[in-house]
């Protein structure tokens, strides 16, 4: 209980010196990599269902040379692509959206600077210290959290991109 206190209270602490754009960047973060895991999920867990039962079903299938049959493998296919491919047009907006939101928080920042500056002047260097931190900490939250997305999201897509071609390998066209 008390680790889980003391990490509550680092959290805090690191959010008020990054200010409240921080809670941005770690929703952003937080929907990334929920949305990065389930697709994990989908690629581990409900994809190798998927896929045996088209190729269960492309096996049974008497005529595999007609024009037809051709139109309904690429249907199963066209199919198959579209459930990997889903949300990763999200994950990679979300990816390119947290240095924007680390960005926000450097004008932010600035901008408590210049109030600083404008009320107390430029005499009070503790005062300008805290708008810097809140000018630096969000837009270094925004990287991280972006590069963690930009590895993991580059993975997931080859990942569904090799699952694509193994599908396609498994639906022998004669």
């Amino acid at each position: 209980m008390l680790v889980l206190m003391e990490t509550w209270e680092s959290i805090r602490d690191f959010v008020g010196t990054g200010g409240q754009v921080l809670y941005v960047v770690a929703i952003a973060l937080f929907i990334m990599w929920f949305l990065m895991i389930e697709r994990y999920w989908f690629l581990l867990a409900e994809y190798p269902k998927m896929k045996a039962d088209i190729v269960a079903k492309w096996d049974a299938r008497q005529d595999t040379t007609s024009w037809y049959a051709h139109r309904i493998r690429d249907a199963w296919i066209s199919e198959a692509s579209e459930k990997l491919d889903e949300r990763m047009l999200i994950i990679k907006t979300l990816v390119a959206m947290c240095p924007l939101i680390g960005l926000l928080g450097t004008v932010t920042g600035m901008i408590s600077v210049f109030e600083t500056m404008a009320t107390q002047g430029t005499g009070n260097a503790r005062l300008m210290a805290s708008g810097i931190s809140m000018a630096t900490v969000p837009t270094m939250a925004g990287m991280v959290a972006a590069l963690s997305g930009v590895f993991f999201s580059t993975r997931l897509e080859a990942r569904a991109k090799m699952a694509k071609e193994q599908l396609i390998d498994s639906l022998p066209h004669h």
